[in-house]
């Protein structure tokens, strides 16, 4: 419990990023009480429902720039989340805001290492292309975007790089 309402604390008071509020941690029956997100929509759903009525990517650039300015603060403050998919953000109403909500902190650390970080946008990046075909130049304008507003954006992007590299000689080999 204390793992998971550790980082929301985090992002919320120090990054600035909108994550749930943790009412109450239950240490006795392993419950944690946190404010729902009303009408939400997961970026997922939002990009695959653009996707099928645009039929193009382009209207997801904004989107794409808004995660970048996100993750960037996020990791700036030497937060990995653990588990970044499209699954883990909620755009809040009114959904044309772009207003990012990350959620399910569950595998999330504290962490300054580049290679984390790497990783992190490893995990994001396999995730979303698997998840949302055709929309490579939007996760492209994404990393753009987190290289615009990370402070510490080159050694984590190399990093990103040479996981990418790894990953391709383990599914050679096997």
């Amino acid at each position: 419990m204390k793992k998971e309402s550790h980082p929301i604390t985090i992002c919320i008071l120090i990054a600035g990023i909108s994550a749930p509020v943790v009412f109450f941690v239950d240490y006795a029956s392993n419950c944690l009480y946190m404010e729902e997100i009303e009408g939400s929509v997961t970026v997922r759903d939002y990009i695959q429902s653009t996707m099928e009525t645009e039929k193009t990517p382009q209207s997801l650039l904004g989107l794409a720039k808004t995660v970048g300015q996100v993750l960037a603060r996020m990791h700036d403050e030497d937060l990995i989340h653990g588990d970044l998919t499209t699954s883990n953000m909620l755009l809040k109403p009114p959904v044309g805001q772009l207003n990012i909500v990350l959620i399910d902190f569950g595998l999330s650390f504290i962490s300054a290492l580049p290679e984390d970080k790497g990783v992190d946008l490893y995990v994001l990046e396999k995730a979303f292309l698997s998840t949302h075909p055709n929309t490579e130049a939007v996760f492209e304008a994404f990393l753009k975007s987190y290289s615009t507003f990370s402070k510490k954006s080159r050694p984590v992007l190399k990093k990103l790089d040479e996981v990418r590299l790894r990953g391709r000689k383990r599914s050679m080999v096997g």
